[in-house]
């Protein structure tokens, strides 16, 4: 029997996602929206690529989560973006209740799937599906670190002209301007990156990487990246599905890791059919430690504007 996946949202990181699950032929994929015929159709185009791809799955576009049952792993991309004139604290709280509708209806229907978190702001959205879901710590996860160290270990392949594989890096903490690059163990070929890029053009790379969505979003004028966030998300559905065991930077629940308790934050995890199995403490500088602190204080501000706004 094939796996079954559900993708909440059916936009552009969402659609590039099922998309993705389908040409790896992953799972049976189920996109919903809210947004009538365009889940359908969406669904519609990408079953009608698998002859060509030779992807014996199924796909399913729905306004509703009846067809979504017994998903094993829920992808919850859903949520509207910053506009020109909106605050943070009023894209926080209307994602909040979007993310709070749409993690009721998966519970009723899959209660035994792995949610992954894809709406922004990162993770204070992943932290509203735990409490909402009332899933173990284990089975409610966020993507932002893969995408975030995807974007810093580009940037530091194309600096020094190699191949991207060799370029081994952790981007931990936060998904946003508090993320924090962890320098002292990033290696190119083995060799420390420090060694082979002097301090202030590293800063300017660690500054671009922070400032990666952005970027796109300048570039793009009416819109927002969406072919590596899909990546990222589909790289956890495999290690899922696969029961890999795979080490990857995600936003997890911490309970003492790290030096922090109550809340999650990007830390690298071992990622299998449990969901996150073990949180991996890496060894980081003083510095590191105070800049991880930071970012997670900045999470902590979001999760008290929604409490006081519940």
């Amino acid at each position: 029997m094939r796996s079954k996946v559900t993708v909440v949202g059916a936009g552009n990181v969402g659609a590039t996602t099922a998309q993705r699950i389908v040409d790896k032929a992953l799972a049976d994929v189920v996109l919903v929206d809210v947004v009538e015929g365009l889940p359908q159709g969406k669904a519609l185009d990408m079953a009608e690529s698998t002859p060509v791809s030779g992807a014996d799955v199924s796909v399913t576009g729905t306004n509703g989560y009846e067809e979504s049952a017994n998903s094993d792993v829920v992808v919850i991309t859903a949520g509207i973006a910053r506009r020109p004139g909106m605050s943070r604290d009023d894209l926080l709280l209307t994602n909040m209740k979007i993310m709070t509708a749409v993690v009721t209806e998966v519970v009723k229907h899959s209660p035994d799937a792995i949610l992954v978190i894809v709406s922004n702001p990162l993770d204070a959205m992943v932290q509203k599906a735990y409490e909402v879901s009332g899933f173990p710590k284990e089975r409610v996860v966020g993507m932002a670190g893969i995408l975030d160290t995807s974007r810093f270990r580009t940037f530091l392949a194309e600096e020094l002209n190699v191949s991207v594989t060799n370029v081994s890096a952790y981007v931990l903490g936060g998904h946003g301007d508090s993320m924090v690059p962890l320098l002292g163990t990033t290696t190119v070929g083995g060799k420390p990156v420090t060694e082979m890029i002097e301090a202030g053009r590293l800063e300017e790379i660690v500054q671009r990487t922070r400032d990666g969505g952005a970027e796109i979003v300048n570039l793009l004028k009416t819109g927002s990246a969406f072919y590596a966030p899909s990546a990222a998300a589909v790289q956890m559905v495999e290690a899922i599905l696969g029961d890999r065991k795979e080490i990857l930077p995600c936003a997890a629940y911490l309970e003492g890791e790290y030096g922090m308790s109550g809340l999650y934050a990007g830390v690298p995890v071992k990622l299998g059919s449990g969901g996150v199995e073990e949180i991996i403490e890496i060894d980081l500088t003083d510095a590191e430690s105070t800049a991880l602190k930071a970012s997670a204080d900045s999470v902590q501000e979001l999760i008290d504007v929604m409490a006081a706004n519940q």
